[in-house]
């Protein structure tokens, strides 16, 4: 939303050192300082998740260190990743992992511990390896908390442990960074385009004329019982934008909405944030809506736990694909089950066969829905959704491996 900010506030747009657009910007020098009212924005320039990466430090009326806007170089329980900016011939993923332990042994660490951080993510962004779901925190308790500010880590240490483990990042992130830096289509235009109502009648019209993705982003026990034939879902309440991303390959595909009563704007405005900006309407009156109007439904076979069990201790050859990440299968897992990764769902849906019932579950039934969804619209009927948790799968009594410990989970 940069560019819109700039134009209806008449500000300047400003990007540390080395920045590269194709829009007016000012480029603020290392150390450079901005006056508003009485308090001072110093530029810290903090290379490493990209060459043109800083830091804002906030400093109050008094001159003292307030706080950081520490964008992609710090977050909460982690630090940028540094494989995002490489260049073929250039740099190295290690070459910014490199630049990046500098920057926070230089520029970061040395402030007070009381200067407060403001990341620009937290949980849920492929950002980062391991960041936390809490906001803010103050450095002296980062310094304490986050591996990657141990005081006694040496550089080549550094390096070693912020570029192990790197899963791919989501498709959109190279596209999302050329957009901040080549522009976009304005924010109104995206917002009126994808906040239009469309009658039951209109939907189904422009579903077929465009092409459209039929987007459902209700929670997932409303979905599984019913929704319109080929959508996929990926629920506003968990970790919608990752999941788009990684997950609708195209920008630019034509996007249907299908949402919770009232949550209609917030749904394109979500799409948006992440690149998606070709919303182009919304189901009016919900699924409730399409019902009524006599159209056509599906749904998805889903069980709870201790079905699941029964059914296992009555069959125990049965299919059951586990669609978490390859760090959480590494983890812990059911022993029967075969890894089945939901990031890379598009490209190995050639893995498993279309007369064969197979058992989804993941750690809430969240993924394991949106997975559901996708291999139902893609003519896979022969699904069965596990709604519970890898916990109550496990003490339903589906045997599990043992545990080693391997980062963070997630829903």
């Amino acid at each position: 939303g940069h560019l819109d900010l700039a134009k209806k506030t008449g500000a300047r747009i400003v990007y540390g050192p080395n920045a590269e657009t194709e829009y007016e910007k000012y480029e603020a020098r290392d150390g450079e300082e901005f006056k508003l009212g009485e308090i001072t924005i110093r530029v810290l320039h903090t290379p490493g998740h990209t060459p043109e990466s800083t830091t804002f430090l906030l400093l109050d009326e008094k001159g003292k260190e307030h706080a950081i806007f520490s964008g992609d170089t710090l977050f909460i329980g982690d630090v940028g990743r540094p494989d995002l900016a490489q260049k073929k011939g250039s740099l190295t993923k290690e070459d910014l992992a490199g630049w990046l332990y500098d920057s926070l042994r230089n520029k970061i660490m040395p402030l007070p511990d009381d200067v407060i951080v403001y990341p620009a993510h937290g949980a849920g962004s492929a950002c980062g390896k391991n960041m936390s779901k809490e906001t803010w925190d103050t450095l002296g308790n980062q310094k304490k908390t986050n591996y990657a500010l141990r005081a006694d880590m040496a550089r080549e240490e550094f390096i070693l442990e912020v570029t192990e483990g790197l899963q791919p990042p989501p498709q959109y992130f190279a596209k999302n960074a050329k957009i901040n830096k080549t522009g976009y289509e304005s924010f109104d235009t995206i917002m009126e385009r994808g906040a239009q109502a469309l009658s039951p009648e209109a939907f189904e019209l422009a579903a077929n004329a465009q092409d459209a993705l039929v987007l459902d982003v209700r929670d997932k026990e409303d979905f599984v019982k019913g929704f319109i034939p080929n959508s996929i879902f990926i629920g506003l309440d968990g970790t919608f934008a990752p999941w788009v991303g990684a997950l609708i390959p195209d920008l630019q595909q034509p996007i249907l909405i299908v949402a919770p009563q009232g949550r209609e704007e917030e749904t394109v405005m979500r799409l948006s944030r992440v690149g998606y900006d070709n919303a182009i309407g919304y189901l009016e009156g919900g699924f409730e809506n399409w019902q009524k109007a006599g159209k056509e439904t599906d749904a998805i076979d889903s069980i709870y736990a201790e079905e699941f069990a029964r059914r296992y201790q009555a069959q125990p050859d049965i299919h059951i694909l586990d669609v978490r990440k390859p760090g959480e299968w590494n983890a812990e897992r059911l022993e029967p089950a075969e890894h089945f990764a939901l990031d890379f769902i598009n490209n190995n849906m050639a893995a498993i066969k279309r007369d064969e019932l197979y058992y989804l579950h993941c750690r809430s039934g969240y993924r394991s829905t949106i997975a559901a969804s996708i291999l139902k619209s893609r003519g896979y009927d022969n699904l069965v959704n596990v709604q519970s948790s890898l916990e109550e799968i496990i003490a339903a009594g589906i045997p599990q491996t043992d545990f080693q410990c391997s980062g963070k989970a997630e829903a």
